[in-house]
């Protein structure tokens, strides 16, 4: 039998800040379920930065999406009609299919997530998905974190930052600080996730505020704006500083390029290794970050934050606010009870 789904598809191409009106939610019927396929019913969605840059035409680490294409993004969701005996009915799995509230699809192309107490679905979605994974890759692989390192995280107070901050901390950081965009960001930041200082980048230039936080220097940096906060970055390094460039948010809806940092002569003589990279060329620590972030979760020494948001007619809405800043820890849009 057909499977009747709701989806949201690209309308247009943004020029600088995307708006509703580049989004179309319709009504489809998809073909039922052929032998090998799987029909899944959406818990939870995510909305992530990185989903900016295939709202774009051209080339990049992930393919652009397409006008009148459903999109997709990592999405929870429960097996309701299964032909296949390796995803059997009922199982929870991870999909690249968010941004509609069921779909019919390979079951090669899902993976069957455990069911543990007092882990919830979203939570593959954020701290044992995608963004935790990103967060241990940069920090332990990119940067090369050492116990007694000072480390600085922009926009730490979002998904992946907030993760990074505590990994430090939990692993011997000598200072951790990190940088958001409201009063209320700092605060948890400071208060609840234990950083030894933060700053909300508004009250002035980063660089200055950097340096009265980390009067010391820095010895990691691990980016996801980009921008101001990269140039005061290479500023405060100590010798021999790591960067992990995971982001530049501040610049995904630029319609001109964005300036460079000014001060990129600096990496010579302090001799810095500054490393962009993407969290699927290194799934291969993906066993040893799902074992011991699990064991952090359930003991308590991780603290997980989500934003949530109800209904697929507001996922639009939610990435939009998710651009703004309007997150603390993971963004997610819940589609369905479990």
């Amino acid at each position: 039998m057909p499977v009747a789904t709701r989806e949201w598809q690209l309308a247009a191409r943004p020029h600088g800040e995307p708006t509703p009106d580049d989004f179309r939610l319709v009504e489809l019927e998809r073909p039922g379920p052929a032998e090998g396929q799987v029909v899944v019913r959406m818990l939870v969605m995510s909305v992530d930065p990185y989903m900016r840059g295939r709202m774009n035409a051209g080339k990049s680490y992930a393919a652009p999406w397409e006008i009148g294409e459903t999109m997709k993004g990592g999405a929870v969701g429960r097996v309701v009609e299964s032909r296949s005996p390796a995803v059997p009915e009922g199982s929870l799995v991870l999909a690249d299919a968010a941004w509609r509230d069921v779909a019919v699809l390979d079951a090669a192309h899902v993976r069957v997530l455990p069911e543990l107490p007092g882990i919830p679905p979203s939570y593959y979605l954020g701290v044992l998905g995608m963004p935790g994974l990103t967060a241990w890759v940069g920090l332990f692989r990119m940067a090369e974190f050492r116990e007694a390192d000072a480390v600085f995280v922009s926009g730490a107070a979002g998904a992946v930052g907030s993760l990074v901050g505590q990994f430090a901390r939990l692993n011997g950081a000598s200072r951790v600080v990190g940088s958001a965009g409201t009063p209320e960001k700092v605060r948890w930041l400071t208060g609840e996730l234990g950083f030894d200082a933060a700053f909300d980048y508004h009250d002035g230039p980063v660089a200055e505020l950097l340096r009265d936080a980390a009067p010391e220097g820095i010895d990691v940096f691990f980016d996801n704006v980009g921008g101001e906060h990269l140039e005061a970055a290479i500023g405060a390094f100590n010798e021999h500083g790591r960067g992990a460039l995971c982001g530049a948010i501040s610049g995904y809806n630029a319609v001109e390029p964005p300036p460079g940092p000014r001060n990129m002569f600096l990496m010579v003589g302090k001799k810095l290794s500054l490393r962009g990279f993407i969290v699927g060329d290194h799934t291969d620590m993906r066993d040893e970050f799902t074992t011991k972030v699990t064991r952090m979760v359930t003991s308590g020494d991780l603290v997980v934050r989500e934003t949530v948001r109800d209904g697929l007619d507001d996922a639009v809405d939610t990435f939009l606010d998710l651009l703004r800043g309007g997150n603390t820890g993971k963004m997610i849009v819940k589609l369905a009870e479990g």
